[in-house]
């Protein structure tokens, strides 16, 4: 029997070229209006290029000192950093926790608040964003640029009916980037990690939509969406 596919509301929220930095307190899209409606906070940020890097490194953790200088490029250090900040951002706003943040590591990689095991969170960054979200329930957030877009993927990635709504879409792209951000939001969620079979995430008997919440944002440049469960 098919599975119906998560609802979903894409909003526009376009930033006009500016490098913002927010906090958005996201409604879940399950449920009539006002009923088993709950909100979870997200930290998104585009500042990515402005901030002093060297400064920024010295309030991280030297765990997450250490990974984001493996990286050879300084704009995916950047991002690395960016995306750490929003969480110790979130840490402070949301549980008055002032120290940087230790990880430990699930099965599948997932991370994993070392002093804190009970605070679920998920980190994601692209070219022009990095995203941050943090919940008392499992949580996964993801983030892609839309000149990511590529079609030559969508056999190994999308399933028929999927590929089949991306090409009826007037905007290919972003279509693409909603259910492939959907799809890795929930692994995250789930601590799956990427699956070896993408095309089936939200159709497989595994997938119970019902027990999820989803929630995607379309900015100009990249597409977000955040996953809770229930």
């Amino acid at each position: 029997m098919k599975k119906t596919l998560p609802n979903y509301r894409p909003l526009q929220l376009p930033c006009e070229g500016k490098e913002i930095t927010i906090r958005v307190t996201t409604p879940s899209l399950t449920g009539r209006a006002g009923e088993g409606l709950s909100h979870f906070p997200m930290y998104l940020t585009t500042r990515i290029t402005q901030f002093d890097l060297a400064a920024a490194l010295a309030t991280v953790s030297e765990q997450r000192r250490e990974y984001a200088m493996r990286y050879h490029q300084e704009h995916d250090r950047r991002l690395s950093v960016a995306a750490y900040q929003l969480l110790q951002q979130a840490l402070r706003e949301e549980y008055d926790i002032n120290e940087a943040p230790w990880f430990d590591f699930g099965k599948h990689g997932k991370p994993i608040l070392r002093d804190h095991p009970d605070i679920h969170f998920s980190l994601s960054h692209c070219r022009y964003a990095a995203a941050c979200a943090v919940d008392n329930q499992p949580v996964g957030i993801d983030v892609e640029s839309l000149d990511n877009y590529d079609p030559s993927l969508l056999p190994a990635t999308m399933n028929e009916a999927e590929q089949a709504e991306i090409h009826r879409s007037p905007n290919p792209s972003i279509t693409f980037l909603r259910l492939w951000t959907m799809k890795e939001s929930y692994l995250k969620t789930t601590g799956e990690g990427i699956a070896n079979d993408m095309r089936t995430v939200l159709t497989n008997p595994s997938f119970h939509p019902q027990r999820y919440q989803f929630h995607t944002t379309i900015y100009p440049q990249f597409v977000c969406t955040l996953c809770k469960q229930n």
